[in-house]
């Protein structure tokens, strides 16, 4: 079936004190909007009836006015859809058109010194990205959308949908859906051995927002915060836009160094980490290392910030417990997000706070965009009290493993003296460290010239690295396409090394 495209009421003043007739400050409205492009090509128009009426004026202008717009070209008529945009607009007309375009281009230009925005924006502005986001083999951080539960989903959605009540069409709360927050709750103490109440629990749109609202409530512009080095680059953002002074720390076996960090900086006065499954190197921080963060960020007074973003997928080994379990100091706020274990378009992540710092987050939450939406909350709470939640992870906590095991065996058979695989015990994705002096960036653009998504390592440290390397997502990649992916990958890799 066709689409066609809705008609609105433009937003058209007429003057009656003018000397300009009616229909022709209508017709030049209408040529002007169309050559702008506000009016695009096959878009509807309202009908003289309907336009008559909300202008309070005769249909005779304004059938007048759609006459000449018909004989010049600019309004056709679809059998169905009534009056349209013509699809396509005479060049004669375009002309003038072009030429204010132009002007306009020109006095932008030579006024772009006073269009100043915030020294902060600069600051985060990332390189080009050389990798592919499409829907294509290693693309990073998607989960396998093909093995959703769509029909349990669309059940819940419909439940809530169709006869919705007063409190999930109204103002929700900006801390969250009270249900949800008491779901979260008992699932992150059972599951992730994180201590706290659902109180302490705040919905948010994505764990993206979590780190967000951690930087605004905890720094202030200037101060000093311990980053990853390598580290997530979303998290670099977030705190840059706080006006953070950022502290790379090297990551090594055993995660990020701690000792460095306090050679570093010892006065810093928050952390970021991801100690479960460290981005992108895919490293556990060792039992060590938590105990001397912790220990350091009670002597100093520092807040931890554990993004803990993919923590469902341990796929080998024991599951390693949350830092903020350790925690008898209240330091750690907590960041998790369902991104990954359901699916990405749902934005909906969460942050565990001490209860001191509630209303701050609170408070910082309603600022940024009030709430989430209430009615995917209420999907979300069902999904998880009914258990399809813990069975999806289960099911795909195992074709996970298939899917790690696939990619490394092609790694090794097809392109074991180019990659050298780490990290690859956790989570959505490994990293394949290149041969020294090849350029990840040069192998990342090549690669998606061909049809697959293959992330530098370089892109994640804030220096460049002695090696770079791959990041490669296998969540989203059948065995089929890690196949393919892996023989494009090796053309991209030989191309860069001949």
């Amino acid at each position: 079936m066709k689409r066609i495209s809705a008609s609105f009421l433009p937003p058209i003043a007429l003057d009656s004190s003018r000397q300009i007739p009616m229909y022709r400050q209508l017709y030049e409205w209408f040529r002007g909007a169309i050559l702008a492009g506000q009016l695009r090509p096959g878009q509807r128009v309202p009908s003289t009836r309907n336009l008559a009426a909300e202008l309070k004026v005769s249909r005779i202008p304004v059938s007048t006015a759609y006459e000449q717009l018909y004989a010049e070209g600019y309004l056709e008529t679809f059998v169905g859809a009534g009056t349209c945009v013509a699809r396509s607009i005479p060049d004669e007309a375009l002309k003038p058109a072009i030429g204010e375009m132009r002007d306009r281009s020109r006095q932008v230009s030579k006024s772009r010194a006073l269009r100043k925005v915030s020294r902060r924006v600069a600051l985060m502005r990332v390189p080009p990205q050389t990798w592919s986001n499409k829907l294509v083999a290693f693309r990073v951080s998607l989960p396998a959308l093909e093995h959703f539960p769509e029909r349990v989903w669309s059940k819940l959605v419909n439940r809530h949908a169709r006869k919705p009540t007063r409190q999930l069409l109204a103002y929700g709360d900006a801390k969250g859906y009270v249900p949800l927050r008491e779901a979260i709750a008992e699932y992150l103490g059972a599951a992730r051995a994180v201590r706290c109440e659902p109180s302490q629990v705040l919905v948010t749109t994505g764990s993206q927002q979590g780190l967000q609202l951690s930087a605004q409530v905890l720094l202030d512009a200037n101060e000093q915060v311990w980053i990853e080095e390598p580290g997530y680059p979303g998290a670099r953002q977030a705190l840059t836009m706080a006006g953070a002074r950022l502290v790379p720390v090297p990551v090594d076996h055993e995660g990020i160094n701690v000792a460095e960090g306090i050679r570093r900086a010892r006065g810093a006065h928050a952390v970021y980490i991801t100690p479960s499954h460290q981005y992108p190197l895919g490293v556990t921080m060792t039992a060590a290392r938590r105990m001397l963060l912790l220990n350091w960020a009670a002597r100093s007074g520092a807040w931890i910030i554990e993004d803990d973003y993919d923590s469902e997928y341990r796929l080998g080994g024991r599951p390693i417990a949350s830092l903020q379990g350790l925690d008898t100091d209240a330091r750690v706020i907590y960041v998790g997000t369902f991104s990954k274990v359901v699916f990405p378009a749902l934005r909906l992540g969460y942050v565990v706070v001490p209860r001191d710092l509630v209303e701050a987050f609170s408070t910082a939450r309603d600022a940024t965009d009030q709430f989430s939406s209430t009615l995917y909350q209420a999907v979300m709470t069902d999904f998880i009290r009914e258990g399809h939640f813990s069975r999806h992870i289960r099911r795909m906590r195992m074709l996970y493993l298939q899917r790690r095991t696939a990619l490394v065996e092609a790694i090794h058979e097809r392109m074991g003296d180019q990659l050298e695989v780490i990290g690859a015990d956790a989570g959505m994705h490994l990293v394949g460290l290149l041969p020294p002096g090849v350029s990840d960036v040069a192998i990342s653009r090549k690669a998606a010239e061909m049809g697959i998504s293959a992330m530098p390592l370089s892109s994640c440290y804030a220096k460049a690295p002695v090696r770079g390397g791959l990041i490669l997502g296998y969540g989203g990649t059948d065995a089929r396409q890690i196949r393919d992916g892996i023989g494009k990958l090796r053309t991209s890799v030989q191309d860069q090394i001949a």
